[in-house]
């Protein structure tokens, strides 16, 4: 049996531990949160290293890639400096199976004006891409949900300027001033509601959706990564038609990009990250496409 531990900087009231079965071999899935608290990070990698299979790196990103560059975020990656069983953050996965999220749910959508808002696009650019490719217009929420300057964006080369000017900035800020951790998760002071009421769908991690969600978002679809039975219990009494998760649901719970791709690292037995094609051919046999979910029926 593999054992996967994603090791979370999110809240540890959304711990959850599954055993499921993966390419025919038992796996056990576990979600720890450490609070926020960076230090009790460090403390349980180092605590279960060597014990796992494969670690997830949850609530944060080592690193992002946007248009072909990849910024490593420093504030987060001296956590896992010298852990010596693999640890991935998702990136990987992301980079394929979200691109074509659009695509594959293209025919599954009820009919709807083709507009997108993307919480913090630089996050998520490989679904950006695929809306943008699929004839969306975009609208970029990197300013406002990750800065706090309640300008948004709407074309490409704009986000990658935005990149390529901010992200070596940021990639050094303490990561708390630019994502929600710890109790700050489980908070939600609504705004941006003219952004949220123009989209049609609503993409991006579940965290920044939530942090600014309005009370109404009456037949939207919202396409993210982790949820709970509570987070899906709170977009449908908002009135969201449709929810799609990147990654299956198991138990209840849709897991983060991060512990799948720790999944399919344990199963390889490579003792290290797979790489893009790698888990590209992975994932075509695994059949991995974006879970549809009505909330209104």
């Amino acid at each position: 049996m593999k054992r996967v531990v994603s090791i979370s900087l999110g809240s540890s009231k959304r711990n959850k531990r599954v055993e499921t079965t993966i390419r025919g071999e038992q796996v056990v899935l576990e979600r720890i949160g450490a609070d926020g608290d960076q230090k009790r990070m460090r403390q349980l990698f180092l605590e279960y290293d060597g014990q796992v299979d494969a670690f997830g790196f949850g609530g944060a990103d080592l690193g992002l890639e946007v248009n072909d560059r990849y910024f490593p975020l420093h504030s987060v990656r001296n956590i896992v400096a010298g852990i010596q069983s693999p640890v991935v953050d998702g990136g990987g996965i992301r980079t394929v199976v979200e691109r074509q999220t659009a695509q594959r749910l293209q025919n599954l959508l009820p009919p709807h004006p083709k507009r997108v808002l993307f919480c913090v696009a630089v996050g998520r650019y490989a679904m950006v891409r695929g809306f943008v490719d699929m004839g969306y217009q975009p609208l970029f929420g990197d300013l406002a949900f990750g800065l706090g300057i309640p300008v948004f964006l709407r074309s490409l080369s704009t986000l990658h300027l935005l990149a390529r000017i901010l992200l070596p900035v940021m990639s050094r800020l303490p990561f708390s001033w630019i994502y929600p951790t710890g109790e700050k998760q489980e908070q939600i002071v609504p705004k941006f509601g003219a952004q949220y009421s123009w989209a049609s769908v609503i993409a991006d991690d579940f965290h920044y959706i939530r942090q600014h969600l309005p009370s109404n978002l009456e037949g939207k679809t919202v396409v993210t990564n982790t949820t709970t039975d509570e987070d899906v219990a709170l977009l449908s009494e908002r009135g969201v038609s449709h929810l799609a998760t990147v990654t299956p649901r198991l138990d209840g719970r849709s897991f983060g990009t991060n512990v799948m791709e720790a999944a399919l690292t344990a199963l390889a037995g490579k003792g290290r990250p797979l790489s893009t094609e790698e888990l590209r051919t992975l994932l075509d046999e695994e059949g991995m496409t974006p879970s549809l979910f009505s909330l209104t029926q």
